[in-house]
C-alpha cells in the first residue's frame, strides 16, 4: 500500500518544529529530509526514524521495532519505528527526531565528499 499524500503532507508539517522537511519517493515509500539529510523513512504509512549506535539504545529500551523492508526476509534498516508521543508532545518531537536527525548528520558526515575527475 502506498503512502497517501495527505499522510505526507501531516507528517511535513507536524516534523516542521525541526527545521525545512521534505519528502521524496524511494523504493516505494518515502524519505523525509530535515534540511537535506534524511531522517526518516515512511513506508505504509508508517514512520520509522533513523537510529544509529548513539539513539539506538532508546529505541531498544522502548521495544521500538526496526524497518524490516521485506517481512519474509530477515535483514532490517538502522530506522526504528516512532513513539506515538513524538505527534502528541512537542518535547517529545524534539527528543525522538532531534535524535534521528543528529544520526542523520552523523551518517551524512561520514560519508566521504565525491570527488570529481579532472581531465588535463
Amino acid at each position: 500500500m502506498a503512502n497517501r499524500p495527505q499522510y505526507l503532507d501531516f507528517l511535513v508539517e507536524q516534523f516542521g518544529i525541526m527545521g525545512e522537511i521534505t519528502a521524496r519517493a524511494m523504493f516505494g515509500g518515502h524519505v523525509l529530509y530535515c534540511d537535506a539529510i534524511p531522517f526518516a523513512l515512511v513506508a505504509d504509512n508508517a514512520v520509522y526514524l533513523k537510529a544509529d549506535d548513539q539513539n539506538r539504545p532508546s529505541f531498544l529500551d522502548g521495544g521500538f521495532r526496526p524497518f524490516q523492508p521485506f517481512p519474509d526476509k530477515p535483514g532490517v534498516m538502522q530506522y526504528y519505528e516512532t513513539p506515538p508521543e513524538v505527534f502528541e508532545d512537542p518535547a517529545a518531537m524534539k527528543r525522538w527526531a532531534g535524535g534521528a536527525i543528529a544520526a542523520g548528520r552523523r551518517a551524512h558526515a561520514g560519508k566521504s565528499p565525491r570527488t570529481s575527475k579532472r581531465r588535463s
